[in-house]
């Protein structure tokens, strides 16, 4: 029984952990308070990454270290490439495989699909925050020291998910209450299911052809935003939606009193424009085929609903 080290009990994070255990790894989940699913697979641990003593110890004998964590959007430039070194460093020690759940935000902004071959061109801070992480990995990874690869997601649909649509709008429409989203909202834009980005990461931790390279996530839908609030609206057997497009001027307002929300405005790019991923050389390869749509919204309709669902 092989030991995965999973860092990061976010949904992605989650979801990964639980799959390996089901499928019968050993599964150690880490994260700063041991948080993460009650499994008797999954053990929980708590531990900072720049703990290197304690990190060595918790990573020691691992096949593979799966890097799902991510600080507080506001405080990536501080503590995203620390962490990720931190992460990266263990891997190396361990003699394990490292795979990295990315996101598109190193490409910059792009005009038509992107594919995992697009250039590393961004021109915001947290996108040269995952191209210098991304980077880094890669040049440990050809300088032999170990094997890497990132699987990269687009925003994140699912029941526990965070993304500006789950925030902005998804929260709102199940609610039965107005939404307002920061963005075109009839452009097309690719949506990665947790569940599906979980898939690819332990699909690419495995294949012989993984190291050194990325992974784009199946997309579930490339739905506008305005289409996905509609459907998941039914899926809830919610009102409306009522939605509407919210200025940069009242973004940028909000995010005067909410530290999170400020660091949207850098990324408006993404959502003014279509956003379509190319995932066809990961489905192809990794066999991975996307889930359903409507399962993703039913999953989240769900869990608003709660346990009297």
């Amino acid at each position: 029984m092989s030991l995965q080290v999973v860092v990061g009990a976010g949904a992605a994070g989650s979801a990964t952990a639980l799959l390996l255990a089901e499928a019968g790894d050993r599964v150690r989940l880490i994260t700063r308070r041991g948080s993460g699913p009650a499994h008797k697979g999954v053990e929980r641990v708590a531990a900072d990454a720049t703990d290197y003593t304690r990190f060595d110890e918790l990573t020691r004998g691992a096949t593979t270290v799966f890097n799902c964590a991510m600080p507080a959007y506001d405080r990536w430039p501080a503590e995203f490439p620390p962490l990720a070194a931190a992460v990266l460093a263990a891997a190396e020690r361990a003699g394990a495989m490292y795979v990295m759940l990315g996101n598109t935000y190193g490409y910059g902004p792009a005009d038509g699909p992107v594919n995992e071959d697009y250039p590393l061109v961004p021109t915001t801070v947290k996108g040269r925050i995952r191209a210098q992480m991304w980077q880094e990995a890669r040049a440990a990874h050809d300088a032999g020291r170990v094997r890497v690869t990132e699987v990269r997601a687009n925003d994140f649909l699912g029941a526990g998910a965070y993304s500006p649509f789950t925030l902005l709008v998804g929260a709102q429409v199940l609610a039965g209450s107005p939404a307002f989203f920061p963005g075109d909202l009839d452009a097309p834009h690719s949506w990665t299911y947790t569940g599906d980005a979980a898939r690819t990461l332990i699909a690419a931790a495995r294949h012989e052809e993984s190291g050194g390279r990325a992974w784009h996530v199946p997309s579930t839908s490339e739905a506008p935003v305005r289409e996905l609030a509609t459907r998941l609206a039914a899926a809830a057997a919610s009102p409306g939606p009522w939605l509407g497009r919210m200025t940069r001027a009242t973004l940028e307002k909000i995010g005067q009193k909410d530290p999170i929300v400020a660091e949207f405005s850098e990324m408006l790019y993404l959502y003014d424009r279509p956003n379509v991923v190319d995932a066809t050389f990961t489905a192809k390869n990794l066999n991975i085929t996307p889930t359903r749509l409507d399962e993703v919204l039913a999953e989240m309709a769900a869990e608003y609903a709660g346990p009297t669902a």
